[in-house]
């Protein structure tokens, strides 16, 4: 929660700075936008398989939290675009380097019975920091006005405290008794341990991911509407807010019920904010199309946790987030790229009608192989 209050302090300003203070194109933040989170997907894998292989999660999430922090006063000093793109490629490697281990953690710590309730609260306390993030963004450029420097600088302190939480108030459990330790994760005979369920999911999330882009695209889209600079991001601040009061109650529920129903009202959801967006002429419109977009998250991303946690064996967790955010992350690189093509070429409307078309094609494909998660 405090990492993400500090990121999102950033992220919220991070791409209006880059378009309308540096000049950026919208391809460009697009292609940044994809490269920093494919770059977290390729270093989740190995720090999800060293987690394995070490059998410990704590220490590799500490580096990653730590690398993330030590980032975070790059952003205030940058001069120009090269090193925001840099401290953002940083901050993402610590991303990368945190994220597997830390939801095997999660896996390792909770009750199988309550899995889909834990992964739903994880995402839940994310999200609580990732509309506190943009809320005092907002309040700190408006007491400021509009000082981008000052809400970077403070962003710091967030991203410490969180350091602090990980490293003194959280305990590694003892492995199980009886579990088999991962030599070697990455290799063919251990990926085959892994199974047929388990690649599933992997396909299926795949093809979510294909149907969404950056948020920074919600961005841009107020901000064509006129939303004030100041205000941009109350954008992140509802999307927030919707992912962060939909993502418990719907774990909870996806422990109870048929999950691959739960996954088709999520990306009904994403059809309905994507038109949403495409044909809005209003900043209320914008406002209701983002906080469905949080909806959308709320159902999807804490429920493909618990998916990968139930599919994979105990000694394999690590590997299985790791691999999972790999393939993911680079379909999200695809997915902003493309996005960002068609911002410039067909206009905000073009890129949220061609979501819109992905998403409701990956409705047929859930339609067709989702017994396959059943």
């Amino acid at each position: 929660m405090f990492m993400d209050i500090s990121s999102e302090m950033i992220h919220a300003l991070l791409p209006i700075y880059m378009v309308s203070v540096l000049g950026t194109s919208a391809v460009a933040v697009g292609l940044i936008e994809g490269i920093a989170e494919a770059t977290a997907s390729i270093t989740k894998l190995f720090s999800g398989a060293l987690s394995d292989w070490l059998g410990r999660r704590k220490l590799l999430a500490a580096i990653g939290y730590g690398l993330a922090a030590i980032t975070k006063p790059v952003f205030p000093v940058a001069p120009d675009l090269s090193w925001l793109v840099a401290a953002r490629f940083i901050d993402r490697i610590g991303k990368g380097i945190r994220g597997a281990p830390r939801d095997a953690l999660v896996a390792d710590l909770a009750p199988p019975e309550l899995r889909g309730a834990s992964f739903g609260l994880r995402q839940s306390l994310d999200t609580v920091g990732a509309f506190a993030g943009p809320l005092l963004a907002i309040g700190l450029m408006w007491l400021t006005g509009n000082h981008f420097h000052f809400v970077f600088w403070a962003a710091v302190v967030p991203a410490l405290v969180s350091v602090g939480v990980l490293l003194f108030a959280v305990r590694e459990p003892d492995r199980p008794p009886g579990t088999r330790q991962a030599r070697m994760p990455l290799q063919r005979e251990e990926l085959r341990r892994l199974g047929p369920a388990y690649w599933w999911v992997i396909a299926i999330a795949t093809m979510f991911t294909l149907a969404r882009f950056s948020e920074a695209f919600l961005i841009l889209r107020a901000q064509s509407i006129g939303l004030p600079v100041t205000l941009v991001p109350i954008v992140l601040v509802l999307m927030s807010f919707a992912y962060s009061i939909s993502a418990y109650p719907i774990g909870v529920l996806a422990d109870r019920m048929d999950r691959v129903t739960i996954l088709l009202l999520g990306m009904a959801l994403l059809v309905l904010a994507d038109l949403g967006l495409a044909f809005t002429t209003t900043l209320l419109g914008v406002g209701v199309g983002v906080m469905l977009w949080g909806l959308h998250m709320g159902f999807t991303q804490g429920l493909f946790a618990t998916l990968v946690a139930d599919s994979a064996p105990a000694s394999l967790r690590g590997t299985a987030f790791g691999m999972f955010n790999l393939v993911t992350g680079l379909a999200m690189f695809l997915a902003s790229l493309i996005a960002g093509v068609f911002w410039d070429t067909a206009g905000p409307e073009g890129t949220f009608l061609a979501g819109a078309g992905f998403a409701s094609l990956t409705i047929i494909g859930l339609i067709a192989f989702g017994g396959r998660l059943r």
